[in-house]
């Protein structure tokens, strides 16, 4: 029998372990891997949708469904190949920045729930992120995908800059760092069209990314105290640390906050809450 996206779909949802995601695996656990609930909830997909993709009734998926269940399911880069293929679309081709996040490093996202945790692309798109940073910074799930990078949220004016991303930024070391990424990032990608763009957007709308480029603005990232400004709890502040995952382009920013300190309760009220405020009694 000739295998379909539908039935990849299947046997990749059966063999990953609720526990690699996050998920609790409760005795009675009729299910042994995935729930198509769980995958729909973890690619950002509607339930039906991937009903109707597992049974071949929907046929004609987009690459950015693709990737997301690709990243849901922690497909290899193989296996997320072969999926693209099944999906009768090409494979992200060499030369352009991958936004796949390797199964280990998904698993490690899963055990690190109680800190927020974003991992980005090498553009410094968010790709994932843990319960714990969608309480504090703001759920991403409902930004589109040109919403979701940090490098225009910095730079850009009016509504789409940094009112979506609550941080009071590092100033000039976080700006200098963000411009040196991507002019790295052009060197490793020059055939990412998104990238292009990306770069060639923000020279013409930004003044100030515009001269940090010109003048070849380099500078690393260091870890650094940031505060977080929160609608429920006020102000958090964090450390913040940029790990990069070696072999793979991408990023893990992850919060931490001293123990037993004023900010380590307000993160933990944020966890238990998922930052959503508490409705007023009728």
């Amino acid at each position: 029998m000739d295998e379909t996206l539908g039935t990849a779909l299947r046997r990749w949802r059966d063999r990953l372990s609720p526990v690699d995601v996050g998920r609790a695996s409760r005795p009675g656990r009729r299910a042994a891997g995935l729930r198509r609930e769980e995958l729909a909830e973890l690619a950002g997909l509607s339930v039906d949708y991937v009903v109707r993709l597992e049974q071949g009734r929907a046929t004609s998926p987009s690459a950015q469904v693709v990737a997301s269940l690709a990243r849901a399911l922690q497909l290899q880069p193989a296996e997320r190949d072969h999926a693209y293929r099944l999906a009768g679309l090409l494979p992200p081709p060499p030369g352009t920045i991958s936004t796949h996040i390797p199964p280990g490093v998904q698993r490690m996202l899963a055990r690190l729930g109680e800190f927020p945790v974003g991992v980005f692309s090498a553009d410094w798109t968010l790709l994932s992120w843990t319960p714990a940073w969608a309480a504090l910074i703001g759920d991403p799930g409902g930004r589109s995908g040109t919403e979701l990078n940090l490098v225009r949220a910095v730079f850009a004016a009016g509504p789409r800059g940094l009112a979506d991303w609550p941080v009071l930024h590092d100033g000039d070391a976080l700006k200098a760092a963000l411009v040196a990424d991507l002019r790295t990032a052009l060197v490793d990608y020059p055939r990412d069209r998104a990238l292009l763009d990306l770069v060639g957007e923000l020279r013409a709308t930004s003044p100030e990314f515009a001269r940090r480029w010109d003048e070849g603005a380099v500078g690393p990232h260091v870890s650094a105290r940031k505060t977080i400004v929160h609608p429920q709890v006020g102000e958090v502040t964090c450390d913040c640390d940029v790990l990069t995952v070696p072999g793979c382009d991408v990023r893990l920013v992850v919060y931490t906050v001293a123990a037993d300190s004023a900010d380590a309760e307000k993160l933990e009220f944020l966890r238990v809450t998922n930052g959503v405020p508490a409705r007023a009694a009728p």
